[in-house]
């Protein structure tokens, strides 16, 4: 879907503009996403297979959860809406931990300019995942791995990008600090 997302400076702060979200990528535009995973107290994390049809990493088994921030909307909302949009779950925002902010840069074989600030967020998952519901244009499917997954990256195929190792392991130590912590 092309929505209407804010544009900011390439240190995050909001320019005052908006545009589709095509038109950021295209030009190669910071503007602003939403990442949350979530995890179970078994020490479990769900990933979704992202749809065919997306213009970027088609197939690819990935974050929980994750979108652009529309235009006008907070950071938290955009979260809520997301995982309720994604995968049919209803969290409230004091169930959102946020973990940090990430400065994202790729560019993509098919033109696009990926420049974005990723707000992280971690959240336990505290029902079956037989009972959430995918939303096929964004989601293939999804299923729950064990946690350690987000350090093994470059013993899967198709499973998270070996790349962005580094990122995984921080979510990773994050989480396991959270699920030690009770």
């Amino acid at each position: 879907m092309d929505e209407r997302i804010d544009i900011l400076t390439p240190d995050g702060k909001p320019t005052g503009k908006t545009a589709l979200k095509s038109e950021a990528h295209k030009n190669g535009w910071f503007h602003a996403t939403v990442h949350i995973w979530l995890f179970t107290s078994d020490e479990k994390i769900l990933l979704q297979k992202r749809a065919m049809t997306k213009k970027v990493f088609p197939g690819l088994w990935d974050i929980s959860v994750a979108g652009h921030i529309a235009a006008g909307e907070t950071v938290l909302t955009s979260a809520k809406r997301e995982v309720l949009e994604e995968i049919g779950l209803n969290l409230k925002e004091n169930e959102l931990i946020k973990i940090g902010t990430r400065i994202h840069q790729v560019s993509h074989p098919n033109g696009i300019q990926d420049n974005e600030h990723h707000h992280v967020f971690i959240a336990e998952l505290k029902k079956p995942i037989e009972t959430l519901t995918i939303q096929k244009e964004e989601v293939d499917a999804i299923k729950l791995y064990d946690l350690s997954i987000l350090t093994e990256t470059e013993k899967f195929e198709n499973v998270l990008l070996s790349r962005f190792h580094n990122y995984y392991c921080d979510v990773y130590s994050k989480i396991h600090q959270h699920i030690k912590k009770r």
